[in-house]
């Protein structure tokens, strides 16, 4: 383990699983003290220790945030680094698109992100550092076929992002957005059990669709998407503010 976030206390929001945890281990091998949370206790208590503290919490309930934000922050200290991960991926035509599943989206990838970010700058704030990393996709960048709900919501975060970077020009605070395309995880593992179900696809041909998606025609690696939120945290970074980094092996917007 390096040194370099030493002293420093991060949050990561669906950090029990995918992205979220391999984010969340970045850091920690850093010498971050990181709280990772979600909905599950148990699938975090699996992952948990080595830096890593699991508390779960409901980003789209704004009690359960502030309240356990604070915790953190009363635990470990101020939040530095804040890692708004938390959210759901799922295809839906609009026309089979109801009220419900266009709110809970919302409420998972915007508001969850907003409420997030918003606690986490309270103490942030009281700091001379920090880092805001929200995890968009390249749906918040282009549009999706067959999934415009869950475009709308990453493209909003993107919004919220770039707002921020410019209220917070000149601090010592950087906003940017983490925009990966199809990475190999257990969402893509549900969306390839969706798509075969509604196409009639089998489940390799299903797969193959989002590998292709990638214009290096491979999924990418949790990894890839945690380095780039380890150079968003290092040295020689306060000047990357109010950016959507692609990560999807080449121009795709």
């Amino acid at each position: 383990m390096d040194d370099m976030l030493s002293g420093k206390h991060a949050l990561v929001t669906g950090g029990g699983t995918g992205i979220g945890l391999a984010i969340a281990r970045a850091f920690a091998d850093q010498g971050a003290q990181v709280t990772i949370t979600g909905r599950r206790q148990s699938v975090l208590d699996e992952v948990a220790g080595d830096g890593l503290f699991g508390a779960a919490m409901d980003v789209r309930d704004e009690t359960s945030v502030c309240d356990v934000i604070a915790a953190a922050v009363e635990a470990r200290g101020p939040i530095q680094i804040c890692v708004p991960n938390a959210g759901i991926a799922e295809g839906r035509s609009l026309h089979k698109t109801d009220m419900a599943f266009w709110r809970d989206m919302m409420a998972t990838n915007l508001d969850g992100a907003f409420l997030t970010i918003r606690e986490s700058l309270t103490s942030m704030r009281q700091t001379d550092w920090g880092r805001v990393i929200a995890v968009s996709s390249i749906a918040g960048l282009r549009g999706l076929p067959g999934a415009p709900t869950y475009a709308a919501s990453k493209h909003g975060l993107i919004g919220l992002i770039r707002s921020l970077s410019e209220d917070y020009m000149g601090t010592p605070y950087t906003f940017n957005a983490l925009c990966p395309g199809y990475v190999d995880t257990p969402i893509v593992d549900r969306n390839q059990e969706a798509i075969a179900a509604r196409t009639g696809m089998s489940a390799e041909a299903a797969r193959d669709v989002m590998v292709k998606a990638n214009r290096h025609k491979r999924l990418l690696e949790v990894e890839e998407v945690a380095a780039a939120a380890l150079w968003l945290v290092g040295p020689g970074s306060q000047s990357i503010n109010g950016q959507s980094i692609q990560i999807s092996g080449g121009q795709t917007v």
